[in-house]
């Protein structure tokens, strides 16, 4: 019977307060569905790459190396470790990509692939591991003689299709191939990589290396039998120094992070914003609790007053919330489970069908629970009210007796010199500030909402600024320049050594009029102690004086001095002012440590020490500042195709395409907070001020009846709402421009990527100008819908 009688008053109340009811459910609905999507996203990435990694099984530990090779010293450190599973040497040639072209059979489409940075390596199927997977069904392709499987990152970037012709400039000649198909790599999937992998026969390889006009490349890649080993076959590897070490050393971990950041970024956008929105909703759903308790004091206290105990009044407004926090995740994951798989689409190309699994149903159950979890026990925080009630003081006075009466006291004496065309502002202002406990959902809404859309959009703005190079250990320039050492064992070319190759750009560099300024970093690799006796370092050595680097903490280094990325200063626990002991080549010293800098790039493993080299770099980086009204783009690439050894990129471009997984993730984040931001405030301040009417009506019949006109109290609402909104906004453009940085360092930093400290750098237009307007419109917008409520409303009934 008490059952019955609970359900009959939840939907008699649910019908009365239709409006209110809807905007409550529609924000939980929000905070469900990307809780849930969040929940859903990371699970499938993780499946996805999981998927990827059980078939082409990428090595646990590798080094990619430029130069010959010393396979007794390979052979021995082999036999040295019996942890070691498996291990191979897979060998590649690389091309620049305006040396490769394309062409569509019976169509004008083709061109080259030089939009795109990254070297572009041409391999063969290993046989052990690391395989390329056909992007169809995950199979172990081996082309034939004249075919060739492109990387689905080209088949996306540049629209290339199975069956057209694919042609690569090997010197005086032109080597050609068809594509019969595309693969995933386990370990150059993200733009991340510094270089893509095309997949090729034995025989078209050979060819290839014969041919010249390439660049030779090793991976010396090893698999563990327990991958709680992988650290400490890297200081093993790296503390004999006879292995080859010219070029970057790459763990599991890091594969693993570099393929999940793109979509993770996505996923952890939608947590943060999801808690957002359930903190904007608990707010709202106390507000109303409180409301509601204050509107319904009487009844409460005659239901107390014939004996019915607290604990069932409670239960009886709790269901009430139970039911709406259930609808909304019930909507909100599935409307979750179709939104992430539309957004999945790249994440499933770029890596494998996530198989479905228990975890694939349990972490989205998980996420909503925990968004029901919250919010009724905040529902039963507040509901704790009903038992303090003092049930005489409810029945005689209503509990609001004796403040109306102070305040409206205080109001008369603040009015009495207002002038009369603009007694209505001075009222609304007074009402607000004495009313100020009861409108401050509203600003703390905004405050939170202008935070869920702003920090997103500043981070990608960072990610894109031209500045954000000083988080990749480079100072600013406008073209940057890598050169190799282009010979191999086993090549039939002598190849040209990094040091000819940077003698002739620098010497063509000298002479160019649009040059202003380059600088040259030799890289050289030292031996420093670590855990297990000397490990490798690599080093950029030049002419740190009038660098461009951002410092941490330090400057910049000078004579017998050096500079330590973030990483490598807390892997050998050194801070400005220690001193590490260096040697090469049986020559040992000390420095001093001048600085610690952030850096993303090489694993976020470098060093940078002052100095003069002449002769004997493994490679060589060499940045180029053009005069103004130069076209570093134009400039770039007539180098790029005059010195075939060198790299030469535009800087602008070089951060763009290393990170483009990344931002285009944090594009897609941002869009869907700002949409979902917009939504959110317009229902929340629809909602509030709804109420804000209904508990008001008995005041706005008065000052109707004592002559003031519609206009006016509708100018009323509109101030106290303009007021409320503004303060939000505000306070919420501040907080994203100071206490946002902290919290991204601290994710960029947990996340291993080389960054502690990073200085947020928004465009002022869209973070400080442009979304502030759309929320004050959304504000602005809701308070119209609810202004026409009160201009359609009977005025008569006010009063009664």
């Amino acid at each position: 019977m008490l059952h019955r009688l609970y359900l009959r008053y939840i939907r008699n109340d649910l019908h009365r307060n239709r409006i209110v009811t809807l905007c409550l459910v529609a924000v939980l609905t929000l905070s469900a569905f990307l809780m849930a999507g969040g929940a859903i996203m990371m699970e499938r990435l993780t499946g996805s790459v999981g998927q990827m990694f059980k078939v082409a099984k990428p090595p646990h530990f590798l080094q990619m190396h430029q130069g010959s090779l010393n396979r007794p010293a390979l052979y021995a450190f082999y036999a040295d470790h019996p942890e070691i599973e498996a291990w191979q040497v897979s060998e590649m040639i690389g091309f620049d990509g305006q040396q490769i072209t394309w062409q569509r059979p019976g169509s004008d489409a083709g061109g080259d692939l030089s939009a795109s940075l990254i070297d572009n390596l041409f391999v063969t199927q290993n046989k052990q591991f690391d395989h390329l997977l056909n992007a169809d069904d995950d199979a172990i392709p081996h082309p034939a003689a004249g075919e060739i499987q492109a990387p689905v990152a080209y088949q996306r970037q540049f629209g290339l299709r199975t069956g057209d012709r694919l042609q690569v400039r090997t010197g005086p000649a032109t080597t050609s191939f068809t594509i019969t198909g595309f693969v995933r790599d386990a370990q150059m999937a993200s733009s991340m990589a510094s270089a893509t992998r095309f997949l090729v026969s034995a025989a078209d390889f050979r060819r290839l290396t014969a041919s010249g006009g390439g660049i030779p490349e090793s991976i010396v890649e090893y698999r563990l039998r327990d991958t709680s080993g992988i650290s400490a076959l890297q200081r093993a590897y790296e503390a004999d120094l006879n292995l080859p070490k010219n070029g970057q050393a790459v763990t599991l971990v890091m594969i693993r992070l570099v393929n999940m950041v793109s979509d993770g970024l996505v996923a952890m956008a939608f947590v943060f914003a999801s808690l957002l929105l359930i903190v904007i909703a608990m707010l709202n759903v106390r507000f109303l609790i409180r409301a509601t308790l204050e509107d319904e004091i009487h009844e409460i206290a005659t239901m107390r007053a014939i004996g019915l105990p607290a604990r069932d009044i409670s239960s009886l407004y709790l269901l009430r919330y139970t039911i709406m926090t259930l609808v909304a995740c019930l909507v909100g994951g599935a409307l979750a489970v179709p939104a992430v798989d539309a957004m999945a689409v790249s994440m499933r190309a770029t890596f494998a069908d996530p198989p479905l699994t228990w975890v694939s149903v349990a972490a989205p159950l998980v996420a909503l629970a925990l968004v029901f979890g919250i919010v009724i026990s905040m529902c039963r925080a507040t509901l704790r009210a009903v038992r303090r009630i003092d049930v005489v003081e409810a029945l005689v006075h209503g509990g609001t007796g004796s403040r109306s009466r102070r305040r409206r006291g205080v109001r008369a004496s603040r009015l009495s010199d207002a002038r009369p065309a603009h007694l209505w502002a001075r009222l609304a202002l007074a009402d607000l500030r004495d009313e100020r406990g009861q409108w401050v959902l509203l600003p703390v809404v905004f405050l939170l909402t202008t935070v869920l859309v702003t920090v997103p959009v500043n981070v990608l703005a960072t990610f894109q600024s031209p500045r954000f190079v000083t988080y990749m250990g480079a100072p600013a320039s406008d073209v940057r320049a890598d050169i190799g050492s282009t010979g191999s064992e086993g090549s039939s070319q002598s190849g040209q050594s990094a040091d000819s190759a940077h003698a002739a750009l620098v010497s063509r560099l000298s002479a160019d009029s649009r040059v202003s300024a380059t600088r040259s970093y030799a890289q050289l690799l030292y031996q420093t102690p670590g855990e297990e006796g000397w490990e490798t370092i690599r080093i950029e050595v030049g002419d740190y004086s009038a660098t461009t680097m951002v410092f941490l903490s330090g400057t910049a280094p000078g004579p017998g001095q050096i500079a330590l990325s973030t990483l490598n200063a807390d892997k050998y626990g050194l801070s400005p002012g220690d001193t590490i002991p260096l040697r090469r080549d049986d020559r040992s010293r000390s420095l001093t440590v001048s600085g610690i800098y952030q850096d993303v790039t090489s694993g976020g493993y470098t060093a940078k020490m002052q100095g003069g080299v002449s002769s004997g770099a493994d490679r060589w980086t060499v940045y180029i500042d053009a005069l103004p009204g130069t076209d570093p783009v134009a400039l770039a690439r007539q180098y790029d195709a005059a010195v075939p050894s060198a790299s030469v990129i535009p800087m602008r471009e070089y951060v763009t395409q290393t990170f483009s997984y990344a931002t285009d993730a944090l594009r897609t984040a941002s869009l869907v907070t700002l949409g979902l931001g917009l939504g959110a405030s317009v229902l929340i301040t629809a909602l509030f001020l709804r109420l804000r009417l209904a508990r008001s009506r008995t005041r706005l019949g008065a000052l109707s009846a004592i002559g003031f006109s519609l206009r006016e109290l509708r100018a009323q609402l509109w101030l106290k709402a303009a007021v409320a909104v503004a303060i939000g906004v505000a306070a919420g453009s501040l907080i994203s421009a100071t206490l946002a940085e902290p919290a991204v360092s601290a994710l960029m930093s947990g996340l291993g990527t080389g960054i502690t400290r990073l200085s947020l750098l928004p465009n002022p237009w869209i973070s400080y100008l442009t979304y502030p307007l759309l929320l004050l419109a959304a504000g602005a917008l809701a308070t119209w819908i609810t202004a026409r409520a009160v201009r359609d409303e009977d005025r008569s009934r006010w009063l009664s």
